[in-house]
């Protein structure tokens, strides 16, 4: 018997999702259950603490690590926050770049092309540095034959720190339009900053999140407009207590189950070390309020997302520390069971020693994002803050069977 998301895989289901929606108020799996059920569990000793290198895991067979951009002494060395998308059949990476210090003055947003995602261009700034503000990059969306790319401006005189977004577009992967602002559903600038997940629902509608004003606020939001620059507004969500002017909850990811429930994954900035997860059932307008899962995490950005079965995967750091290593994919049929687990890249005698001094950077594998094309899954991420590298896994590897 076909699952609702089966339907919307197969582009049937649109209306059926809407009609079920229609029929009685909504309410979340956990508030039906009380707050505490947990919306992601972990198997049993599927992680081992006492192999803090691999956690007493294999790695995933077939998987290849490919440099994208390298920190030598007379160029950037400081690099973070790779995303990875494809777009008319290049592969296309992103990431903020520095000669030295996290979020400097000197900060631009720069990006490379593939063809393989082996083999990468030199580095092209995609958004130069700017005065009286720091730019970061926030994603990809590809519409059709224009690629965006999402830029957060955190002004140097906003307080609490915060900032908003902008875009840029391009059809040939080569010349950029103007940045513009990203707007709301009353054409107004989205007075946050966005996560770099945007991603479409089967019935089109973009999902990602964004880190609201005052300070850095995470809320779910979704729009209905293909081109992911207008229209955006958040789904309700009470974020757990925590400190004025930020959320407890940052940097989410999302996937879906294969019964339509939307399921995101945040960062815990308080001090538990473990993933927290809230659902939607009504595609992204409410959110349970989150709760701590059994996963364990760097308290650093993650990446989740669904593989062409349906199962569902997170890509993270689960050592239960701050140490950003190893990099591993956790993955579950269900979408709510997490029982198998793969490292990427390990700690120990694959992680390089880090080769620069600077601000904010440690040793380790660093804010992964993932993208699933073709018969690969592509996790994009920073080694030790200064090298832009890609690990490839087959999807053939990481299916239920």
């Amino acid at each position: 018997m076909h699952t609702v998301f089966a339907f919307l895989q197969a582009g049937l289901g649109r209306t059926l999702m809407v009609a079920l929606l229609s029929v009685a108020p909504w309410v979340t799996a956990a508030e039906s259950a009380g707050e505490n059920k947990p919306v992601i569990t972990l198997a049993p000793e599927l992680f081992d603490d006492q192999q803090p290198a691999t956690l007493g895991l294999k790695h995933a067979l077939g998987a290849e690590t490919f440099r994208v951009y390298q920190a030598l002494p007379n160029n950037k060395q400081y690099n973070h926050g790779a995303v990875i998308t494809k777009f008319k059949g290049l592969f296309f990476t992103q990431w903020q770049s520095s000669a030295r210090d996290e979020d400097a003055a000197d900060t631009e947003v720069r990006y490379a092309i593939s063809e393989q995602a082996e083999h990468w261009s030199d580095a092209k700034t995609l958004a130069p540095a700017r005065d009286n503000a720091v730019i970061t990059n926030g994603g990809w969306w590809v519409n059709g034959d224009t690629l965006v790319a999402y830029l957060n401006v955190w002004p140097n005189d906003i307080e609490p720190r915060g900032g908003w977004v902008e875009y840029v577009t391009t059809r040939d992967g080569v010349h950029w339009s103007k940045p513009q602002p990203v707007t709301d559903t009353n054409g107004k600038p989205l007075a946050g900053v966005i996560e770099q997940d945007v991603r479409a629902l089967a019935d089109g509608r973009l999902l990602t999140a964004v880190h609201v004003q005052p300070g850095l606020v995470a809320k779910p939001y979704y729009t209905d407009d293909p081109s992911g620059v207008t229209g955006w507004q958040a789904g309700v969500m009470k974020n757990l207590e925590y400190k004025p002017d930020i959320s407890r909850e940052l940097e989410p990811s999302w996937f879906q189950r294969q019964d339509g429930t939307l399921v995101m994954t945040f960062r815990d900035q308080a001090s538990s070390f473990k993933v927290l997860a809230s659902e939607s059932n009504d595609r992204g307008a409410h959110w349970s309020t989150p709760v701590i899962t059994s996963l364990p995490d760097s308290r650093a950005k993650q990446s989740a997302g669904n593989l062409p079965d349906g199962s569902a995967f997170i890509v993270n750091n689960p050592s239960g520390k701050k140490v950003r290593a190893p990099l591993v994919i956790t993955t579950s049929a269900d979408g709510e069971h997490f029982d198998r687990a793969y490292a990427l890249r390990s700690g120990g005698s694959d992680l390089p020693p880090q080769k620069y001094a600077g601000r904010y950077k440690r040793s380790g594998f660093s804010y992964p994002k993932s993208f699933v094309n073709g018969d690969y899954v592509y996790v994009s991420y920073a080694t030790s803050k200064e090298d832009i590298e890609i690990t490839r896994i087959p999807v053939s590897s990481l299916v239920y069977k």
